[in-house]
């Protein structure tokens, strides 16, 4: 009789650990799938910023990477079936897109994320935008209405603009927002810190002269202290013909420059091509952050391909 009133205790603690552990099981991806939520990012700044900032409650996909063009994108049937499973939409803005994200956003149907939605967050509606154009133009080439859409070179506004998504975050998903309150935190130390060292590191830039390839780098010299003499553009998106560079070269050689910039996803050729005829170093700089890269190292490894022009 003992003996069977044992077996059966073992038994009842057996199945009440197995029951426990279901409904543990159960609670926990419950819990997951209803905490964390699906991130649809224009480019991978912002979807690294989006990791950084939401852990393990976000699931993040970037629509381009470092090596592409984020002005020309085709709307492929991928990208519109993760725009129709998507939470939260974080793009530019500023027309950065306009060639291919309202296609997706319409095609995809999905409520949560269109224009004036909770998931539709645009960065550039959160800082002061430079070059703004006082007119409008389409003949004067691919020219922004609400101003420089790069902005994501100036690690001041990318602060600005991690506040404003922690924020966004927390209104989508309230039950995360001290997890949202305590990686903003960690990001806003993080960032801080370098942002001295990379002030440190950067004073020997301060006045160079630059030539571009594509504006893209206004926020870039407005931080650093660069000064751009010229563009192999001769309009925002046109590319250089033979005149231009012709012109361009003149002009070098009656007042040089320390280097020309061109975006690593660019046609180097004319950068190349005005490098051998005037011995200014040509230099291709990261765009954006490469596959599983932090924003940290991104300006990291930017910067350094700046700086050993000084060694």
């Amino acid at each position: 009789m003992a003996h069977t009133n044992i077996r059966e205790n073992n038994m009842l603690h057996q199945m009440i650990k197995i029951v426990g552990f279901s409904v543990l099981l159960q609670l926990l991806c419950s819990n997951t799938v209803y905490a964390q939520i699906k991130v649809f990012a224009c480019e991978p700044e912002w979807a690294a910023l989006a990791r950084a900032l939401g852990g393990h409650a976000v699931k993040v996909h970037s629509a381009t990477t470092a090596q592409q063009d984020p002005h020309h994108i085709q709307a492929r049937p991928s990208l519109i079936a993760k725009v129709r499973r998507a939470d939260l939409l974080v793009c530019t803005g500023a027309e950065l897109e306009v060639g291919w994200l309202p296609l997706l956003l319409r095609k995809s149907g999905n409520a949560k994320i269109q224009p004036n939605s909770p998931g539709y967050f645009m960065t550039a509606d959160h800082i002061t935008l430079l070059e703004k154009p006082v007119v409008l133009d389409r003949s004067l080439g691919d020219i922004h209405a609400a101003g420089n859409p790069h902005f994501h070179f100036d690690p001041h506004r990318m602060l600005q603009i991690a506040h404003a998504l922690t924020a966004r975050l927390t209104k989508i998903n309230a039950k995360n927002s001290g997890l949202y309150q305590q990686k903003l935190l960690q990001f806003s130390e993080q960032w801080q810190q370098a942002i001295l060292k990379w002030k440190k590191r950067t004073q020997v830039l301060r006045g160079k002269r630059i030539v571009v390839s594509h504006n893209s780098w206004v926020y870039l010299s407005q931080w650093l202290g660069l000064v751009k003499v010229a563009t192999l553009e001769p309009k925002p998106g046109i590319p250089p013909s033979s005149r231009h560079l012709s012109k361009v070269l003149g002009q070098l050689k009656q007042k040089p420059a320390d280097m020309i910039l061109y975006a690593d996803y660019q046609n180097n050729k004319s950068a190349r091509w005005l490098s051998q005829r005037t011995e200014i170093i040509s230099i291709g700089l990261p765009y954006s952050v490469a596959d599983e890269e932090s924003l940290i190292h991104w300006f990291d490894r930017l910067l350094d391909r700046l700086l050993p022009v000084e060694s």
